[in-house]
């Protein structure tokens, strides 16, 4: 059986974006237990030339929705990052994201494949299909966004690891 272009994605990003709410969670808690206010990891960053954590909340949101959304419209239109808000507010972003992409229908992105999509960025045009674009561009970033704002957490001494990085496996057993 082949995999479809909804299973490549949606179920992807939806593992890892849930994932993510929980690392917030266990962020939030260590905070309430240490006394810590969850507010100094907005600003925080891994090394002084890397975005701050917001910013990896914010474009990991971007990459797994408006990634999902580009493949019905063809292109990347995410909305203008809103900066640093309150940890609370990136809780409820990765929140939404979560409600977004169990929104998607399976149908409607099964029906993208093999679809144009182009990307501008600055001067360069990127063309691609629906399938290259979730494969080369959208998930990739996203992981990297993902995974950056798991390291500042762990970094700040938040108690994660791997497997709540990995979230619920999709396993042919569950």
């Amino acid at each position: 059986m082949a995999t479809s272009l909804y299973d490549l994605s949606v179920p992807t990003f939806l593992q890892t974006v849930t994932a993510l709410a929980g690392v917030l969670d266990r962020a939030a808690a260590h905070c309430a237990q240490t006394g810590a206010d969850p507010d100094d990891f907005v600003e925080a960053r891994l090394f002084a030339d890397m975005a701050p954590f917001h910013f990896q909340i914010e474009a990991a949101w971007h990459h797994a929705v408006w990634g999902v959304e580009a493949l019905r419209t063809g292109a990347f239109t995410p909305p203008a990052l809103v900066g640093p808000v309150p940890f609370a507010a990136l809780r409820a972003i990765v929140a939404e994201g979560q409600s977004a992409l169990a929104a998607f229908d399976r149908k409607e992105i099964d029906d993208c494949a093999g679809k144009a999509l182009d990307l501008q960025i600055g001067p360069r045009r990127l063309a691609f299909t629906a399938e290259s674009f979730i494969l080369s561009f959208s998930l990739p970033n996203f992981h990297f966004h993902a995974v950056t704002a798991y390291g500042i957490l762990r970094s700040r001494g938040v108690p994660i690891g791997k497997r709540d990085y990995e979230g619920t496996l999709r396993t042919t057993a569950g």
